[in-house]
């Protein structure tokens, strides 16, 4: 059975035990210290048990990043629930999609969304506010009796594809994650985060409970809609951290002038969601020389976080996102399900105690990603000598092009280079003849121009020609879901 460490709630009262006055959540101005914080937690987990929630029962989150989100991510836990965090843009179909296939028996959703909710026909669901569930004055602590395999989340994948499957994570799952990720940022109670991330997600889920199992504090700024405001959120707290995927950082990089801002105590930069153009990190080592940058890698199938790369070894492993993190194994795998050699591209396959039990209810795409004790990600890579993995692209989005295959990243690489340019994704589209063409879409900096001749000539000087985009369609933004990942497949419909 589970002891108090081996919880997410375990971890936060420690925590609280530690640091009682220290402020776990800052938001708007106020903060909230860990002692408050946990007495808010037990309050609601007694509040989940007084509404008649059961333990194993599934109870689901449409908040945005809050106080009141992190009462009661961590009180369904405490009260031996499965936590189920959603996407706040879901509307209509897709949110009764997933909380009729998790089998929601409570939804904890804000006002706005209540109204919502109760207006929508056949709701078999109970919904109540967050303030429902603290209203009561009961803190008693209520100790979790589940195995370490026992459910504790499901996490819906952010849909970079259009078939969305519920992640299901076991205790064991989040805390090894969460203490993997300790050990190599090395965070402490005196670290202080700005935290723009989704909690919903698993990159943002991974950036809460690091930061709350050691007492540091979270700054929360819900919005990039004005970027300038973020960073003088960093400079104005102090931040030692900040979070983001490659889109966040390029859109720092492009709207705000950072060399204005006193961001000296940053001390620890993180990276995933994708890749991060070469461009990209070198614009943001130049405008944050002390920071160290973490590239990383993850899928929210191993929890968060699969590997890193030591912010020493940016110079001399240019491109790679790493080693494996503490207690996971990274291999390989060729076509026959064997490990490649040194250099070889194959498919990355993983173990250790961070990957997921399987898909919720879907036990024949659970069969095809865990197969032979390794999860099979889909993603095609190589590792070098040292054990250090590059990444070529997901299997699904390389571009076959003639007799050639093509990544979809070095060509986005490439067209970064040129100084106009803002974003670019790159996809492969029918062709008759060659089976796939090469479509670049980009977006402009502001103010730029630039035509397609011309990045098309720039491809031509770097790239063999059978990797030059035939088409370059130009536009105002990519799509993107709400952790900032580019949905590939709705670039499929526009050449």
């Amino acid at each position: 059975m589970l002891s108090g460490g081996d919880t997410l709630p375990g971890l936060l009262r420690e925590a609280q035990r530690r640091f009682p006055e220290r402020p776990a959540i800052l938001q708007s101005g106020v903060a909230t210290t860990y002692r408050e914080l946990w007495r808010q937690v037990l309050r609601a987990a007694n509040g989940l048990r007084a509404l008649g929630v059961q333990p194993g029962d599934r109870v689901a989150l449409l908040l945005e990043n809050s106080v009141e989100y992190v009462v009661a991510y961590y009180a369904a836990i405490e009260a031996g629930c499965v936590v189920v965090a959603l996407n706040t843009a879901l509307r209509g179909a897709e949110l009764q999609w997933r909380l009729a296939h998790c089998g929601a028996a409570l939804l904890i959703a804000s006002a706005r969304a209540e109204r919502e909710l109760r207006a929508m026909p056949s709701v078999r669901w109970r919904v109540v506010g967050p303030a429902e569930l603290m209203a009561g004055d009961d803190e008693r602590d209520l100790p979790l009796v589940a195995a370490p395999d026992a459910v504790a989340a499901l996490i819906y994948t952010s849909g970079t594809t259009a078939d969305p499957r519920a992640v299901t994570l076991s205790h064991r799952n989040l805390v090894a994650n969460t203490r993997s990720i300790l050990d190599y940022l090395q965070l402490t109670e005196v670290d202080r985060i700005v935290n723009v991330l989704p909690f919903y997600y698993s990159y943002g889920n991974s950036v809460l409970h690091t930061h709350l199992a050691v007492g540091a504090s979270i700054v929360l700024e819900n919005s990039l809609l004005y970027p300038h405001l973020v960073v003088q959120q960093i400079a104005n707290t102090a931040a030692t951290g900040f979070s983001g995927v490659p889109s966040t950082y390029a859109l720092l990089l492009q709207r705000v002038k950072l060399a204005e801002y006193d961001l000296s105590a940053l001390r620890y930069l993180t990276q995933a969601g994708g890749a991060m153009a070469p461009v990209h990190v070198a614009g943001l080592r130049k405008a944050v020389p002390q920071a160290r940058l973490y590239v990383m890698y993850g899928q929210t199938e191993a929890t968060a976080r699969i590997s890193y790369l030591p912010p020493e070894r940016l110079d001399d492993k240019p491109g790679s996102v790493g080693i494996a993190i503490p207690g996971v194994t990274i291999e390989v795998h060729d076509e026959r399900g064997r490990a490649a050699p040194a250099s070889t591209t194959g498919e990355v396959c993983v173990r250790g105690d961070n990957v997921m039990l399987g898909y919720w209810e879907n036990p024949v795409a659970t069969a095809r990603v865990l197969a032979n004790g390794w999860l099979h990600t889909g993603d095609l890579g190589w590792l070098d000598a040292d054990g250090y993995l590059t990444l070529v692209g997901r299997s699904s989005d390389m571009i076959k092009t003639g007799a050639h295959r093509v990544s979809p990243l070095e060509v986005e690489a490439t067209v970064l280079l040129l100084g106009e340019v803002a974003e670019c994704a790159v996809i492969g589209m029918p062709d008759e003849i060659l089976g796939e063409v090469i479509v670049a879409h980009v977006v402009l900096r502001e103010g730029a121009a630039l035509d397609a001749r011309r990045v098309q000539a720039h491809c031509r000087e770097r790239l063999a020609a059978y990797m030059i985009p035939k088409t370059v369609h130009f536009a105002e933004s990519l799509p993107k879901t709400a952790s900032g990942k580019v949905q590939r497949y709705l670039l499929k419909g526009t050449r």
